[in-house]
């Protein structure tokens, strides 16, 4: 999924799609967790009271697998926007 930064006041944001919020049940004023990866240009975000969701075996296997691959190598058009 690929979303677009917009400016909100002097802060940069990236909207939530809504049925990624529907589905894990979160709300417009609940805390977040955030925690920054700047060397890898990755930002994990870690909502609380989030609908506990299960994982397919095929979906375990593509996450175990993407976090030992830098999105360079899978995808061309990814080296091009970190430049």
């Amino acid at each position: 999924m690929r979303q677009k930064i917009i400016k909100t006041g002097n802060s940069l944001a990236v909207v939530i799609p809504s049925n990624f919020v529907n589905t894990i049940g979160i709300k417009a004023g609940q805390s977040v967790g955030v925690r920054a990866l700047p060397e890898s240009g990755r930002v994990i975000y870690t909502f609380s009271g989030a609908k506990q969701l299960s994982i397919s075996g095929q979906l375990k296997k593509r996450l175990a697998r993407s976090e030992n691959i830098s999105p360079e190598k899978d995808d061309p058009k990814e080296k091009m926007v970190k430049q």
